[in-house]
């Protein structure tokens, strides 16, 4: 039998108008509403080819992001002063878990107002304190800004907003067709929305983050509410914004008739008492409400209208999508809300979160002058990879959306979002001790890592739990040893346009047994990462691509020893209790680690080290790329090459940046004979530093930084063992 070989083509549909796709065995149909039928055909033949003419000729490349950026972020919508957000970082700091970043919600907003800070709760002062502490520690701080600008009472001179009356002056506001603003309602009450097509809003946007900057001296940017939402249908504050700030039209989190009482499956079987008291509540709740509810619902159902020739009717258009929430302005500002140029956001809707973003993008710049921009956002389009990270929007906490964030976080790898990740152990409702363990260990090894709860849940910092600590600075470790090799996948996903995340099926593509591995996932080409997804297991089942007679084979990060597997596409079972992901390095490749720490400011000073997997035939490769981690423009790189064959490991370097940080230990992988002598550039190395586990075949080498005190990458090198 012939083998299988597996071709990939692409298809981009550049429209920005609202469509559906309806896939089909046979066909795929584009239904849009209205623009251009502009598509781009991309032959491949491989993933690779595709992605990567996708990006540098449609949508541009990704944005390379700092250094810190990788590490570990903490944040919650509920975070009520700075005093609060400070026990958090020092609990961190108490139980020992590494903490990069510190995100706050709209909690630390002003009646969650823009750019303006609730000086009650989190003034300025104090966070000026607070903020100097934790940069001093190595530590950042991440705001969250939303899309909406509050329109001040106007019959209340204490309410005065002077971002919306800057804003305003610079006709910065999308307006009704009349001209007069268009007024729509979120958190803050009624509100309106920039127009990035009019002439004033970037340059008004780059001020107000400049000033805010001023007051809070924040490290990057969360941008919410991007689609850009609104809680009401049309211009529903037009003549009555004398009544702001006015409640959000429900119930908040934790609010009566809005208390959290949902907990995951499988908590009744563990917690039975608990989730007996939280279900006999949910039901008591949701029977209170269910006849109100249905008496104060507004929300018009959709209504299609009949084509009249020369008039065109956009918030009722004749064909409309599928969508969700039926009108086209349920949650979102309104098609006929219109721009400077004429346009109507019927046209151009979908490019808000990517306009935000690139408006974000160049503000930081100015802000921040020289660092690379830092945002992560709800809403995109094709090309705001360009700018920014994304996130996978508000989850639940059930082991249903921790299985989806995989094929989330793949799906954002093909569109050029290598900066993915979720809100790890959930957003929506309230975790548990299984469920939190469980995530935390596989969103470490996400690129965007951060944890992430709605109001009034209960708290899910993984120190809350003793196992999910464990667990937490178990993954996180593998993650900070990792970081080098992390960093140096987005350098070559910013320069070429290769992905991160990747499905197996991507690495293997002429094995038609992975096109649905939608469980596993690779870290670059050389981690399979095999996360337990399912409520009460111990064992988790994956593949090994490209075993049994095919030539690959894979180590265990844990314990070196290889995987022998006989049969082409067998299934394992992995013994995987709580507290334990399966991680496993694959043969023929070379990664670059460096010894963890806290924050990735102390592990960057850290010893370096390699770890050589070597293939069935002996071999592998890897690459190194380091700069200062921070700046758009380098002054200084650093680029190492590793090969090993032959029982030997050569690291060739090129580039002037100088990092000084020696060489501590090489581990080589596969080894199949007894080591005797080891030599590092011909100098020998004392055998009390040499390690061979004849079990395991793994040669472990320490004790390196003696030979390699002028940097471990400051001359070439061979490592030869025999």
């Amino acid at each position: 039998m012939a083998d299988y070989v597996a071709y990939s083509h692409g298809v981009y549909s550049r429209n920005a108008h609202g469509q559906e796709i309806l896939l089909r065995p046979t066909n795929i149909t584009w239904r849009l509403l209205g623009g251009s039928i502009d598509l781009y055909f991309y032959a491949g033949p491989t993933q690779p080819d595709v992605t990567t003419a996708f990006q540098t000729s449609a949508i541009g490349l990704p944005a390379m992001q700092q250094y810190f950026t990788f590490g570990y972020h903490q944040c919650r919508w509920g975070y009520a002063n700075w005093s609060q957000v400070q026990e958090v970082v020092d609990s961190f700091e108490r139980f020992g878990i590494p903490l990069e970043n510190i995100w706050t919600d709209i909690d630390y907003m002003n009646q969650y107002r823009d750019f303006e800070n609730d000086l009650r709760t989190f003034g300025y002062d104090e966070g000026e304190t607070f903020l100097s502490n934790l940069h001093a520690n190595g530590r950042h701080y991440i705001p969250i800004i939303d899309s909406a600008i509050y329109i001040p009472n106007p019959l209340n001179a204490s309410d005065a907003y002077p971002t919306f009356n800057r804003g305003n002056d610079t006709g910065s506001f999308l307006t009704n067709p009349d001209g007069s603003l268009y007024i729509g309602a979120v958190w803050p009450g009624y509100t309106v929305f920039p127009d990035w097509l009019s002439d004033g809003a970037a340059q008004w946007w780059t001020d107000e983050m400049i000033i805010y900057h001023g007051k809070v001296a924040f490290d990057g940017a969360w941008i919410d509410m991007s689609e850009v939402a609104s809680f009401c249908v049309g211009s529903c504050g037009t003549g009555n914004v004398t009544m702001n700030p006015v409640h959000p039209p429900f119930g908040l989190p934790g609010e009566p008739g809005s208390v959290i009482y949902g907990y995951p499956e499988g908590f009744n079987l563990t917690n039975a008492t608990e989730a007996a008291v939280a279900a006999s509540a949910s039901s008591s709740q949701a029977a209170a409400s269910s006849t109100g509810d249905a008496a104060s619902s507004t929300t018009p159902s959709y209504l299609r209208t009949t084509p009249t020739p020369g008039v065109r009717e956009v918030n009722y258009p004749p064909y409309v999508i599928n969508n969700v929430h039926g009108d086209l302005a349920v949650h979102a500002v309104s098609p006929n809300a219109t721009h400077a140029d004429g346009r109507e956001e019927y046209d151009v809707h979908n490019l808000f979160g990517l306009q935000i973003l690139n408006a974000t993008y160049n503000a930081l710049l100015a802000t921040m002058p020289g660092k690379r921009p830092f945002i992560i956002g709800r809403s995109t389009f094709a090309g705001a990879g360009k700018y920014a990270g994304h996130w996978g929007g508000d989850n639940t906490s059930l082991f249903a959306y921790m299985y989806f964030s995989i094929s989330q976080a793949l799906s954002f790898s093909l569109f050029g979002f290598p900066m993915f990740g979720v809100d790890t152990c959930g957003f929506n409702g309230n975790t548990d001790e299984e469920l939190c363990n469980r995530w935390m260990q596989l969103s470490a090894f996400f690129p965007f890592y951060r944890n992430h709860n709605t109001l009034s849940a209960i708290s899910q910092e993984p120190y809350v739990w003793a196992s999910v600590a464990e667990a937490s600075r178990r993954a996180m470790t593998i993650r900070y040893s990792l970081l080098p090799y992390m960093y140096t996948l987005f350098y070559l996903a910013h320069n070429t346009g290769s992905t991160v995340m990747r499905a197996l099926a991507w690495e293997f593509p002429n094995d038609p047994s992975l096109a649905a591995a939608e469980t596993q996932f690779f870290l670059g080409p050389a981690l399979l990462i095999t996360p337990v997804l399912a409520q009460g297991a111990t064992t988790v089942n994956g593949v090994f691509p490209g075993t049994g007679g095919k030539g690959e084979v894979y180590y265990d990060w844990y314990t070196h020893a290889s995987q022998n597997i006989s049969t082409p596409g067998a299934n394992v079972t992995i013994d995987a209790p709580l507290g334990h992901i399966p991680v496993y390095i694959r043969g023929g490749y070379i990664l670059p680690t460096q010894e963890p720490a806290l924050v990735t400011r102390d592990a960057r000073q850290n010893p370096w080290g390699v770890i050589a997997a070597l293939s069935v035939e002996g071999t592998a490769t890897g690459n190194l790329y380091v700069d200062d981690g921070e700046s758009v423009v380098q002054n200084s790189t650093l680029f190492v090459e590793f090969t090993a064959s032959n029982n030997a490991l050569y690291a060739s370097t090129r580039g002037t940046y100088n990092d000084t940080n020696p060489l501590a230990n090489v581990t080589v992988l596969g080894v199949q004979n007894a080591v005797g002598n080891v030599t590092l550039n011909g100098a020998g190395v004392s055998e009390e530093k040499v390690q061979f586990n004849e079990s395991s075949q793994a040669l472990v080498v320490t004790g390196l930084e003696e030979l390699t005190r002028g940097g471990a990458w400051g001359q070439d090198w061979v490592l030869s063992w025999g």
